[in-house]
């Protein structure tokens, strides 16, 4: 589904975000990446879809290079990678049903998408999507008047009205307290069950990790310390991966968030 081949990013100050990665992510797997922040979390998400381009390396999307796509073959590979921010990325004087209606842009020409004129089958996917996240209720709301967790699941809708075959996620969670973290987490892991969507989330928190993921991937200073299943993530291996004793390092998290 994804293959990222001897990925590294320079910065052009001479940081290194990203050194010499090779993974490979399949269909429907829920996968975790870890780390403290400055690891290359966000780097790698971002070079997925290439939000950030890269400095060498190849990444292929169910085989096709998106580093070397131009034009209509780039908007095509990237209308199946859905991305969700920790800020939520809405657009807060909107209605909660014109931000998910935003995810089916890329079906249309810019036009239509300019004059807000939507088919009835996309306003269906946009209400069978809010209604999955459980908030159909608040479609004609603002998304400015909808609580944090709310928008975030707002912005899994909109996702879910791409009809995205990826769903990256750059801490999702980290503005949330912990039942909403719960309520988005659980939404995020019954679609990747659900639909097969194959998944890939930013997480500081490693029970979260150890919680949600089939697979967890540890990241320091833009390299990849650990790859593997959650039985075999242990507190020594994520104690390598941070650097530092487990509880120090999510300590470290909070103050930062």
């Amino acid at each position: 589904m994804i293959e990222l081949q001897n990925v590294s990013k320079l910065y052009p100050n001479g940081t290194k975000g990203l050194n010499n990665i090779n993974l490979t992510f399949a269909k429907g797997e829920f996968i975790v990446i870890v780390g403290l922040s400055g690891a290359g979390k966000s780097t790698l998400l971002r070079s997925i879809n290439r939000l950030h381009d890269i400095s060498e390396g190849d990444i292929l999307i169910e085989g096709q290079s998106i580093t070397s796509a131009k034009g209509k073959q780039l908007r095509l590979i990237r209308r199946n990678i859905g991305m969700i921010f920790q800020s939520f990325n809405l657009v807060k004087r909107s209605s909660v049903l014109r931000n998910v209606l935003a995810g089916r842009v890329g079906y249309h020409s810019t036009l239509r998408t300019i004059s807000g004129r939507f088919p009835e089958k996309d306003m269906n996917i946009a209400f069978e999507a809010l209604e999955r996240v459980n908030i159909v209720e608040k479609a004609y709301s603002r998304a400015d008047e909808l609580s944090g967790g709310q928008q975030q699941r707002v912005a899994i809708a909109r996702v879910l009205a791409q009809e995205a075959k990826i769903i990256l996620a750059d801490e999702p969670v980290a503005s949330l307290d912990p039942l909403t973290t719960k309520q988005v987490m659980d939404d995020l892991k019954k679609i990747n069950i659900d639909l097969g969507i194959t998944t890939v989330v930013n997480l500081h928190y490693v029970d979260l990790a150890r919680q949600y993921a089939t697979r967890i991937i540890g990241l320091r200073a833009g390299q990849v310390v650990f790859d593997g299943p959650v039985a075999e993530a242990t507190d020594e291996r994520f104690a390598e991966i941070y650097g530092r004793p487990i509880e120090e390092a999510e300590l470290l998290g909070e103050r930062r968030a």
